[in-house]
């Protein structure tokens, strides 16, 4: 039950991860949520939109995972364990914050799920 809450926060982090990069990447709210200048963010915004859907994807094999129940063990695992990899990624080249907000909690899951809870 507490591994299935918190495989549904992480895919819900992601969904609002979406949001921020495909509708608000180019707003005053996208700009301070990734601490971007409107010249680049404008710029950028095309290649923010595609990484915004690798994140959905990300959000929906996790809510697949669930929508299975225990026959899902194994796509929330690995779909968890992609956000993990991406997270451990992204904090080591864009930002130490993307260790808290994406890999912690994806780690969570995974014990939570290794452990039956």
């Amino acid at each position: 039950m507490i591994g299935n809450i918190l495989v549904g926060l992480v895919a819900l982090i992601h969904c609002y991860i979406v949001y921020l990069e495909m509708v608000l990447w180019d707003t005053p709210r996208g700009h301070k949520a990734f601490k971007l200048a409107p010249e680049f963010a404008s710029a950028s915004r095309v290649l923010a939109a595609n990484q915004g859907l690798y994140n959905g994807f990300l959000a929906a094999g996790l809510i697949w995972g669930l929508y299975l129940g225990a026959a899902g063990f194994q796509i929330k695992m690995f779909f968890l364990l992609c956000v993990a990899i991406a997270g451990l990624y992204g904090a080591a080249t864009v930002g130490r914050k993307i260790l808290y907000i994406q890999t912690a909690p994806a780690v969570l899951a995974i014990v939570a799920l290794l452990l039956g809870l």
